[in-house]
Protein backbone atom coordinates (compact mmCIF):
# COMPACT_ATOMS: atom_id res chain seq x y z
CA UNK A 1 0.00 0.00 0.00
CA UNK A 2 2.78 1.98 1.18
CA UNK A 3 4.65 1.87 -2.62
CA UNK A 4 1.25 2.36 -4.55
CA UNK A 5 0.99 5.43 -2.76
CA UNK A 6 4.38 6.71 -2.72
CA UNK A 7 4.50 5.52 -6.56
CA UNK A 8 1.18 7.20 -7.66
CA UNK A 9 1.26 10.00 -5.44
CA UNK A 10 4.24 11.28 -7.40
CA UNK A 11 2.49 11.04 -10.58
CA UNK A 12 4.51 8.14 -11.66
CA UNK A 13 2.88 5.61 -14.11
CA UNK A 14 4.36 2.49 -15.52
CA UNK A 15 3.97 0.57 -18.60
CA UNK A 16 4.50 -3.25 -18.68
CA UNK A 17 6.18 -5.29 -21.57
CA UNK A 18 6.61 -8.56 -21.89
CA UNK A 19 9.50 -10.22 -24.04
CA UNK A 20 9.27 -13.38 -22.95
CA UNK A 21 6.62 -15.70 -22.59
CA UNK A 22 7.32 -16.53 -19.37
CA UNK A 23 6.04 -15.22 -16.15
CA UNK A 24 7.24 -15.94 -11.96
CA UNK A 25 5.23 -18.48 -10.04
CA UNK A 26 3.80 -17.02 -7.17
CA UNK A 27 4.22 -20.36 -5.45
CA UNK A 28 7.62 -20.20 -5.74
CA UNK A 29 10.37 -17.92 -4.23
CA UNK A 30 12.41 -16.40 -6.67
CA UNK A 31 15.07 -13.55 -6.52
CA UNK A 32 13.41 -10.44 -8.19
CA UNK A 33 16.45 -8.25 -10.04
CA UNK A 34 16.66 -5.34 -12.00
CA UNK A 35 19.12 -2.26 -13.23
CA UNK A 36 18.80 0.24 -10.07
CA UNK A 37 18.92 4.40 -11.22
CA UNK A 38 16.26 6.06 -8.36
CA UNK A 39 14.88 5.18 -5.22
CA UNK A 40 11.91 5.02 -6.42
CA UNK A 41 13.01 1.47 -8.40
CA UNK A 42 12.08 0.35 -4.80
CA UNK A 43 8.54 1.45 -5.42
CA UNK A 44 8.33 0.35 -8.19
CA UNK A 45 9.62 -3.48 -7.82
CA UNK A 46 6.86 -3.59 -4.52
CA UNK A 47 4.28 -2.98 -7.04
CA UNK A 48 5.56 -5.59 -9.78
CA UNK A 49 6.18 -7.84 -6.98
CA UNK A 50 2.92 -7.28 -5.24
CA UNK A 51 1.85 -10.93 -6.15
CA UNK A 52 4.96 -12.51 -4.20
CA UNK A 53 5.93 -11.82 -0.45
CA UNK A 54 9.35 -9.96 -1.13
CA UNK A 55 12.13 -8.75 1.17
CA UNK A 56 14.75 -6.37 -0.23
CA UNK A 57 18.75 -6.42 0.39
CA UNK A 58 20.12 -3.12 0.95
CA UNK A 59 22.17 -0.92 2.26
CA UNK A 60 22.44 0.07 5.83
CA UNK A 61 22.87 3.33 4.99
CA UNK A 62 19.66 4.38 3.92
CA UNK A 63 17.90 3.93 6.78
CA UNK A 64 18.67 7.38 8.21
CA UNK A 65 16.37 8.57 5.44
CA UNK A 66 13.19 9.93 7.72
CA UNK A 67 10.04 8.45 7.06
CA UNK A 68 11.67 6.39 4.24
CA UNK A 69 14.32 4.69 6.55
CA UNK A 70 11.18 3.27 9.12
CA UNK A 71 9.83 1.12 5.88
CA UNK A 72 12.94 0.20 4.68
CA UNK A 73 14.19 -1.52 7.59
CA UNK A 74 10.62 -3.38 7.84
CA UNK A 75 11.38 -4.67 4.49
CA UNK A 76 15.20 -5.32 4.39
CA UNK A 77 17.81 -7.86 5.11
CA UNK A 78 20.62 -5.13 5.46
CA UNK A 79 23.84 -5.15 4.95
CA UNK A 80 26.98 -2.48 5.86
CA UNK A 81 29.26 -3.18 2.94
CA UNK A 82 32.19 -2.03 5.09
CA UNK A 83 31.93 -5.44 7.23
CA UNK A 84 32.92 -8.46 5.51
CA UNK A 85 30.60 -10.63 8.27
CA UNK A 86 27.70 -8.65 7.64
CA UNK A 87 28.36 -9.00 3.40
CA UNK A 88 28.80 -12.88 4.37
CA UNK A 89 25.60 -12.94 6.92
CA UNK A 90 23.47 -11.76 4.24
CA UNK A 91 23.35 -14.93 2.55
CA UNK A 92 21.98 -16.75 5.92
CA UNK A 93 19.14 -14.13 6.72
CA UNK A 94 17.93 -14.23 3.24
CA UNK A 95 18.34 -17.92 3.08
CA UNK A 96 15.68 -17.98 5.89
CA UNK A 97 13.47 -15.86 4.37
CA UNK A 98 13.16 -17.72 1.22
CA UNK A 99 12.94 -21.06 3.38
CA UNK A 100 9.74 -18.49 4.60
CA UNK A 101 8.14 -18.66 1.48
CA UNK A 102 9.71 -14.89 0.73
CA UNK A 103 11.30 -14.08 -2.82
CA UNK A 104 14.03 -11.87 -2.67
CA UNK A 105 14.84 -8.54 -4.03
CA UNK A 106 18.13 -7.31 -5.35
CA UNK A 107 19.58 -4.72 -7.32
CA UNK A 108 22.87 -6.25 -8.32
CA UNK A 109 24.90 -2.84 -9.14
CA UNK A 110 24.56 -2.64 -5.54
CA UNK A 111 23.58 1.27 -5.76
CA UNK A 112 23.00 3.90 -8.34
CA UNK A 113 26.44 4.31 -10.37
CA UNK A 114 27.51 8.31 -9.40
CA UNK A 115 28.68 8.39 -12.89
CA UNK A 116 25.62 9.10 -14.84
CA UNK A 117 27.16 8.19 -18.10
CA UNK A 118 27.16 4.66 -17.26
CA UNK A 119 24.80 2.72 -19.02
CA UNK A 120 24.94 -0.15 -15.90
CA UNK A 121 27.35 -0.99 -13.40
CA UNK A 122 29.16 -3.73 -12.70
CA UNK A 123 27.15 -6.79 -10.89
CA UNK A 124 28.25 -7.74 -7.62
CA UNK A 125 27.74 -11.56 -7.14
CA UNK A 126 25.23 -11.69 -4.31
CA UNK A 127 21.83 -12.48 -6.39
CA UNK A 128 23.45 -14.90 -7.85
CA UNK A 129 25.73 -16.54 -5.54
CA UNK A 130 21.87 -17.03 -3.55
CA UNK A 131 19.81 -18.54 -7.14
CA UNK A 132 23.11 -20.63 -7.50
CA UNK A 133 23.05 -21.72 -3.82
CA UNK A 134 19.55 -22.39 -3.11
CA UNK A 135 18.21 -23.35 -6.99
CA UNK A 136 16.08 -20.16 -6.87
CA UNK A 137 15.00 -18.80 -10.54
CA UNK A 138 16.37 -15.14 -11.38
CA UNK A 139 13.54 -12.74 -12.49
CA UNK A 140 15.27 -10.04 -14.63
CA UNK A 141 13.10 -6.35 -15.18
CA UNK A 142 14.60 -3.55 -16.86
CA UNK A 143 13.68 0.05 -16.13
CA UNK A 144 14.05 2.68 -18.78
CA UNK A 145 13.05 6.45 -17.88
CA UNK A 146 12.60 6.35 -13.92
CA UNK A 147 16.45 7.98 -14.10
CA UNK A 148 15.16 11.19 -16.06
CA UNK A 149 11.91 10.98 -13.86
CA UNK A 150 13.05 10.83 -10.50
CA UNK A 151 16.71 10.78 -10.27
CA UNK A 152 18.69 10.97 -6.76
CA UNK A 153 19.38 14.32 -7.43
CA UNK A 154 16.89 16.28 -4.96
CA UNK A 155 16.69 19.46 -7.23
CA UNK A 156 15.15 17.23 -10.05
CA UNK A 157 12.18 15.13 -10.93
CA UNK A 158 8.91 15.03 -12.75
CA UNK A 159 5.95 13.14 -13.35
CA UNK A 160 5.97 10.46 -16.27
CA UNK A 161 5.60 6.97 -17.69
CA UNK A 162 8.27 4.22 -16.76
CA UNK A 163 9.06 1.74 -19.21
CA UNK A 164 9.54 -1.47 -17.76
CA UNK A 165 10.55 -4.37 -19.61
CA UNK A 166 10.26 -8.26 -18.78
CA UNK A 167 13.04 -10.17 -19.68
CA UNK A 168 12.31 -12.96 -18.46
CA UNK A 169 13.86 -15.69 -16.11
CA UNK A 170 16.88 -17.37 -15.46
CA UNK A 171 16.73 -21.04 -13.71
CA UNK A 172 19.95 -21.87 -11.88
CA UNK A 173 21.24 -24.60 -14.09
CA UNK A 174 24.41 -22.77 -14.71
CA UNK A 175 27.72 -21.25 -12.41
CA UNK A 176 26.98 -18.15 -10.42
CA UNK A 177 29.29 -16.33 -12.63
CA UNK A 178 27.65 -17.25 -16.00
CA UNK A 179 24.24 -16.41 -14.72
CA UNK A 180 25.43 -13.12 -13.67
CA UNK A 181 27.14 -12.38 -16.96
CA UNK A 182 23.44 -13.66 -19.05
CA UNK A 183 21.78 -11.43 -16.51
CA UNK A 184 24.24 -8.36 -16.78
CA UNK A 185 23.85 -8.59 -21.14
CA UNK A 186 20.12 -9.18 -21.10
CA UNK A 187 19.12 -5.30 -18.84
CA UNK A 188 22.50 -3.77 -21.18
CA UNK A 189 21.10 -5.44 -24.40
CA UNK A 190 17.48 -3.84 -23.44
CA UNK A 191 19.07 -0.76 -22.17
CA UNK A 192 20.86 -0.16 -24.97
CA UNK A 193 18.29 -1.30 -27.61
CA UNK A 194 14.97 0.43 -25.75
CA UNK A 195 16.30 3.97 -24.40
CA UNK A 196 15.28 7.05 -26.47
Amino acid sequence: MWSYAMFYGMGLRYEIINLSNQKADKNRPHIFISNHTSIMDIMLMCILCSKHPVCFVGKKELVKIPIFGTIYKRICVMVDRSSARSRADVYRRCAEKMEEGNSIVIFPEGGVPDDTSIILDEFKDGAFTLSSKHQSPIAIYTFIGLKEIFPFDNTKGHPGKVKVYFNGILEPSTSPKGLKTEAFEEIKKTLLERSI
